[in-house]
């Protein structure tokens, strides 16, 4: 592997692996994620299989766009484990918003995102705190419906770092085996092992409250705005660092809940994310089957399935199937996803992906204003 682009962290001549010990079952394995380690030194952002339960990492917009008065939220994603043990890719996510009435039909919205992200044996992490806040006009409608135009900010720290005492490179594996006694003989250009970044993006949403039961909504955001500098690297120890900007990202997704009779619904969902040389579309539905027993008792229950592409080069690819359960229980809720992978880390990673477990909490209180907007 020659050197990378200019966006990300740069070595020389030798593939470096992220993450083993030992050397799993096929090589092929090896190079597989390998190829992908510019994306995630240059322009890593996280993702979650249930981005629908994650609002406020899928856009700014998203912050306090809900019927109740607050909202907490907690995801954690565990990738590739099976294979990488101890070592396999975590993320993690805390979030709290709010919103707030403007005169008799809009709102404020205000909001925090805690998460974090470690990748391997090498460390390779990312930690980010970041605040946001949105403005909901309506745009049209009635008391028990309406339209919704809504504007979204965040800004955000971050800081990233990599630790190069586990690293395995690719003249250090030898017969299916690694050797660890034998140099690698690799130039290591001077990288920081700790970086400290702003970040800012900006997000619009549209949301339609058809009645009690039906919506939809169509969102975008363009996260970082500002091309943040996420680390530097120089090839000798006397300075002349070059920076390495972060590419900017460009969101777009839509959804929402449709009734096909009194007791079942079908959920939609969609997103699509730009960043530099490669994109990625999640997408698929949700049935929800409603379990309550009285209009004071808000229950249900859904099953879904999803798939992920993204580009490989200069192709498109089928990464994963997503499988999906989520139990609504009043104003709580739980959502629970596996990645059954498709791509060709199929065969080394005996279709075992992902998991990711996520929480939803509201807390409500009375409010004269009828339907505000979509249920998440």
């Amino acid at each position: 592997m020659t050197n990378f682009n200019q966006r990300g962290t740069v070595f020389e001549t030798n593939p470096l692996y992220l993450c083993f010990d030992k050397v799993v079952g096929m090589k092929k394995l090896l190079f597989a994620l390998v190829a992908f380690l510019p994306f995630w030194m240059s322009a890593q952002d996280i993702h979650f299989s249930q981005f629908y339960m994650s609002p406020l990492n899928l856009n700014p917009a998203m912050t306090g766009v809900m019927n109740c008065k607050m909202r907490f939220v907690a995801n954690y994603r565990n990738q590739w484990a099976p294979i990488l043990k101890t070592k396999a890719f975590n993320t993690y996510n805390l979030s709290f918003d709010q919103k707030i009435p403007v005169g008799r039909y809009d709102y404020f919205g205000f909001g925090g995102t805690f998460w974090g992200d470690r990748a391997g044996s090498l460390g390779f992490s990312t930690i980010q705190f970041k605040l946001s806040g949105s403005y909901s006009k309506r745009m049209a409608g009635s008391r028990t419906s309406g339209h919704y135009l809504v504007f979204g900010g965040e800004a955000g720290l971050n800081n990233r770092s990599i630790n190069f005492h586990n690293a395995v490179w690719g003249t250090q594996i030898d017969n299916g085996g690694i050797d660890l006694t034998k140099l690698s003989g690799e130039q290591i250009y001077n990288i920081d092992p700790a970086f400290l970044f702003a970040d800012v993006s900006i997000g619009l949403l549209w949301f339609s409250v058809l009645d009690k039961e039906n919506n939809y909504y169509i969102g975008g955001a363009y996260s970082h705005l500002n091309e943040p500098l996420q680390n530097h690297y120089s090839k000798s120890g006397n300075g002349g660092y070059t920076p390495s900007p972060l590419y900017s990202k460009l969101t777009v997704h839509a959804g929402g809940v449709f009734t096909m009779g009194h007791k079942s619904a079908i959920v939609p969902g969609i997103v699509t994310f730009f960043q530099g040389p490669s994109w990625q579309v999640n997408g698929g539905t949700s049935f929800r089957f409603d379990l309550s027993r009285s209009k004071y008792d808000r229950q249900s229950f859904q099953l879904g399935l999803w798939t992920r592409l993204s580009n490989k080069q200069e192709s498109i690819h089928a990464d994963a199937l997503i499988l999906s359960t989520k139990f609504d229980y009043n104003k709580m809720g739980f959502g629970l996803s596996y990645d059954i992978t498709t791509s060709s880390l199929r065969t080394a990673s005996a279709a075992n992906n992902a998991f990711e477990l996520s929480f939803i909490y509201n807390i409500c209180g009375p409010e004269k204003r009828g339907i505000y907007c979509p249920n998440f």
